[in-house]
């Protein structure tokens, strides 16, 4: 087919527009507007394992939302299989990177929208908690 220059002009801006849109919503998905020094630090505790230390946390503050009954933003936090697929936007874990885990900005409550579990929901999560997931997480996060 013979296209008007005109429209391989404007399909191009339409790819860069949606090229510059797509990374806006990448980099807001990624945390980039975390203020990661905000974190508390990441457990000592050498060997976390999600059975061990992780799911009993997730039981007592997430399930109601995100385990085998429900799962908002089709986020399953009840087995280390879901826990690692993550939600509709993808992974919420980055193995070995907890900095960058939104899973970890969201139950250190980082980013007000995204504050786990929501205000009025359930207790926020300790600084001992969130510290000891970001430790599971660093740690590869088995």
């Amino acid at each position: 087919m013979n296209y008007p220059k005109k429209s391989f002009r404007n399909a191009s801006i339409l790819r860069l527009g949606l090229s510059v849109f797509g990374l806006s919503v990448a980099t807001t998905l990624l945390g980039a507007d975390v203020d990661v020094s905000k974190l508390p630090p990441a457990s000592k505790k050498e060997g976390v394992t999600f059975a061990k230390d992780i799911q009993p946390i997730f039981e007592k503050s997430c399930y109601k939302c995100h385990g085998p009954e429900k799962q908002k933003a089709k986020l399953r936090l009840d087995s280390l299989a879901a826990t690692l697929k993550g939600g509709e936007n993808g992974p919420d874990v980055i193995p070995k990177n907890s900095a960058k885990s939104s899973l970890v900005h969201s139950v250190a409550r980082l980013v007000e929208d995204d504050a786990m579990p929501p205000e009025g929901k359930g207790d926020p999560l300790t600084k001992e908690q969130v510290g000891l997931i970001r430790a599971w997480i660093d740690q590869g996060a088995k």
